[in-house]
């Protein structure tokens, strides 16, 4: 059991700080945070910003200038040992003479975890992982999901009246939640690889998407979205068609016209095949995200499609923001869901934490699986 010093969870600890300043911006690689010291005291820090671009440890590397020979660097993510778009961030520390290397996880990645360290180990460098180690995990959940299971965390997102209902009898629902929700949903957005939506919420509300509210002094790299749209009903000057959205239409219709229409606004189509209800098929959906680049889907879609994929088990979290208000029996639910007939169908949730967010209260549940 590796002892670490109050300085080495002090120095973690910020390195953690750093990482977090990637939350918007890295997707779809992960948040990674480094710093250097030297003497016990910090000569330079960085983290990951955007995806291609210098990783946390060259970031660091470049600050501290020529002062790293006999350094120790403390790394919320082990130091990748292989060439992508930047070349091996193990190779990087050595080569400045960094004499111990601090990480808090290993790569979650089954083909390169524990790759890095190794290297570093071999060329003579202290290694030593594990501190803070769940607070770098959490950091990363989604992208140590989809290293580990192969398709990403996906997570909807539903605000509800105190009475569980999500709109009016007419349709209107803006908005139950107050300013402070939903700039906490814009926050959602900003860290979601991709944003999945039904034709019907487009149709009805005309979203735009984008992570707006509540990010201010934020770098900010909005999500992909994908609407499900079985018979190509999406306007062609939908909200999210008209910004600079990368947008993608799932569909079972192959109507070419509709097709090349929506590509000529710069809209990708993707044709995949029908479900037993007549709508895109949500394991064939399941499919397509998993092999996407992505690591965090969130949905935002009406009762119906988040039925459909409670009913389905592709829903690994709900957040729920709950309005201190009652909207009545003639309103709309959250979920559209048939053949739950006795106590013993029901969908089981696990509550993972329950925060006041202005006015509402935020339920954050894991949906709990048969094991």
């Amino acid at each position: 059991m590796i002892e670490f010093s109050a300085n080495d969870n002090l120095f973690m600890a910020r390195a953690l700080e750093l990482a977090d300043k990637g939350r918007y911006s890295a997707k779809p690689n992960p948040c990674v945070g480094c710093v250097i010291v030297q003497n016990e005291q910090i000569i330079a820090e960085g983290w990951h910003q955007y995806a291609g671009e210098g990783h946390a440890e060259v970031n660091a590397l470049k600050a501290a200038a020529q002062q790293t020979q006999g350094a120790t660097a403390y790394v919320t993510l082990e130091p990748c040992s292989h060439h992508g778009r930047t070349p091996p961030c193990a190779n990087a520390l050595m080569d400045a003479g960094v004499k111990r290397v601090v990480v808090a996880m290993q790569d979650p990645n089954p083909l390169v975890s524990g790759q890095g360290v190794q290297r570093l180990r071999e060329a003579g460098v202290e290694v030593d992982v594990g501190l803070l180690a769940p607070q770098a995990q959490a950091l990363n959940h989604a992208f140590c999901h989809k290293m580990l299971h192969g398709e990403p965390w996906v997570m909807s997102k539903v605000a509800m009246s105190l009475d569980a209902k999500t709109a009016m009898a007419t349709g209107e629902s803006q908005w139950i939640t107050g300013t402070a929700s939903r700039e906490d949903v814009h926050r959602l957005r900003a860290q979601s690889d991709l944003i999945l939506t039904g034709i019907a919420t487009v149709l009805a509300d005309n979203p735009k998407l984008t992570a707006r509210d509540g990010l201010e002094g934020r770098q900010v790299q909005q999500a992909r979205v994908a609407v499900l749209d079985t018979t190509l009903r999406m306007p062609l000057d939908a909200s999210l068609l008209l910004g600079e959205l990368d947008v993608t239409v799932l569909t079972s219709h192959n109507n070419r016209q509709k097709i090349n229409a929506l590509k000529q606004v710069g809209c990708e189509v993707v044709v995949l095949p029908k479900g037993n209800d007549n709508r895109v098929d949500l394991i064939a959906v399941k499919q397509w995200l998993a092999l996407q680049p992505i690591n965090n889907v969130m949905v935002e879609a009406g009762a119906v499609l988040n039925g459909a994929m409670l009913s389905a088990s592709l829903l690994d979290e709900l957040i729920v923001y709950m309005a201190p208000s009652i909207l009545g029996q003639s309103a709309r639910g959250a979920f559209d869901i048939d053949g739950l007939t006795q106590l013993a169908d029901k969908v089981q949730l696990n509550l993972q934490s329950a925060d006041s967010v202005g006015e509402d209260f935020k339920l954050k549940y894991q949906i709990k699986r048969d094991s």
